[in-house]
């Protein structure tokens, strides 16, 4: 089977003839640009600085020779621009915190301030304040909340839209770049097309927006989920309203070539419980996604993808219910999430995309065999019938153990029997 075919029978939940392996085709499903490299230089690999595709969490890209060698099945679509508000393009040398050299974007500037610590600028304007901070000890971008004062009288839904807008031409003419460069690929291909996230959280302080307007304080919006409810529907509703006509131009130009679309990445879980109730997801949320993945399901063969992390097992059925397709990064950590009541209880209609390793404990701190052991039983439980593509609980970070990352590759083919 190609990878194309392998993941097409893992979404409908067919047995395909190995577990379908993902690793950089979303930026939940990612690497950190220090870990590449090493994985460049273990598989002896042209020697090549290595692009950071993702700036926010510092990901770095999975190109076609690496691929190959971490037997990666899937393909990754990227919106024109990085959360950060830029293109990635002409490329530059950058010298990280931690010694390594990388290639990023000409619009990544970044200054540094009175701690030491690393700033980057919205579309790399330097003349606004800067949306983003790294930690000098850190390996990722934290978000700056840049919340102007918040007038509840004079609430105008158009600032928390600033950012959902239909395609412009340049969007357009990107994406069919995009198309051209995927056409007979025989890899799986998912897309982030963008713009169909309802309150992600990661979205919220709008780091790609110069002079952010509405409510962008991370705090304020939980709260608003409570107190400003009938402004949230608003938002929801006219951003859906883009979404869709977006998705029927992505159409056009896509066709049936990708296999499944990035919808969301809001976050319902802690690591013990829910952010709100599954009746609050059901009036709040659960609308506006059911009109995504009904055009979806309608009009196109993809399949929708909803990355939730934490303790989401009492909102599986409100997602199936919603329309998903996939559910990511399957925290097995956290509780009630354990695998073999979510595969018997839910594996019929949601295909886990990810789950494959503990990234809390077991990877970061756990021996190679440990990390060998929990793979090959998470792929026991979760790859039956089908309905699962291998990756860990979300991004595989800067300071996990080399061994035990060459531990969890070696696990998935033994699994394979390669």
């Amino acid at each position: 089977m190609t990878s194309k075919e392998r993941l097409k029978q893992t979404l409908n939940h067919k047995q395909p003839d190995r577990v379908v392996v993902d690793f950089g085709a979303t930026p939940v499903t990612g690497i950190h640009v220090k870990v590449v490299e090493q994985l460049r230089d273990y598989f002896g690999l042209e020697k090549r600085l290595v692009k950071v595709t993702e700036p926010y969490q510092m990901l770095g890209e999975i190109d076609a020779d690496l691929m190959d060698a971490m037997g990666v099945d899937v393909i990754g679509l990227n919106p024109r621009t990085t959360i950060f508000g830029f293109e990635n393009e002409d490329w530059k040398e950058f010298k990280t915190f931690w010694g390594q050299e990388v290639l990023v974007s000409k619009h990544f500037n970044t200054s540094i301030d009175n701690y030491g610590d690393l700033l980057i600028y919205p579309e790399g304007d330097t003349s606004v304040p800067a949306s983003g901070k790294m930690p000098k000890s850190g390996y990722f971008f934290d978000s700056i909340i840049r919340q102007e004062p918040i007038d509840d009288a004079n609430l105008n839904v158009e600032d928390n839209l600033e950012e959902f807008k239909l395609f412009s031409e340049e969007d357009v003419a990107y994406w069919k770049r995009v198309a051209a460069d995927i056409d007979g690929s025989n890899r799986g291909i998912i897309a982030n097309m963008g713009g169909t996230a309802l309150g992600d959280i990661a979205l919220v302080p709008a780091p790609f927006l110069r002079n952010p307007k509405g409510i962008r304080d991370v705090t304020e919006w939980y709260m608003s989920t409570i107190m400003r409810t009938d402004y949230l529907h608003q938002i929801f509703e006219k951003q859906t309203q883009i979404a869709i006509e977006n998705l029927k131009l992505f159409h056009g130009i896509m066709g049936d070539s990708i296999d499944a679309l990035f919808i969301c990445g809001t976050d319902f879980g802690t690591q013990d419980s829910t952010f709100c109730s599954p009746e609050s997801y059901n009036e709040l949320y659960k609308p506006y996604y059911k009109i995504i993945n009904n055009w979806i399901h309608k009009n196109t063969n993809w399949k929708s993808f909803k990355h939730s992390c934490g303790a989401v097992e009492s909102f599986m059925t409100n997602f199936i219910e919603s329309g998903f397709d996939i559910i990511n990064p399957v925290q097995i950590n956290a509780k009630g999430m354990e695998p073999e009541n979510l595969k018997n209880s839910y594996g019929n209609s949601l295909t886990f995309w990810g789950g494959g390793v503990d990234t809390q404990q077991t990877l970061p701190f756990g021996t190679p065999k440990e990390v060998e052991q929990q793979v090959i039983r998470e792929c026991e439980i979760f790859a039956k019938d089908g309905g699962f593509v291998f990756n860990t609980v979300h991004n595989i970070q800067a300071t996990v153990p080399f061994d035990n990352v060459i531990a969890m590759l070696n696990a998935i083919k033994i699994f394979n029997g390669e």
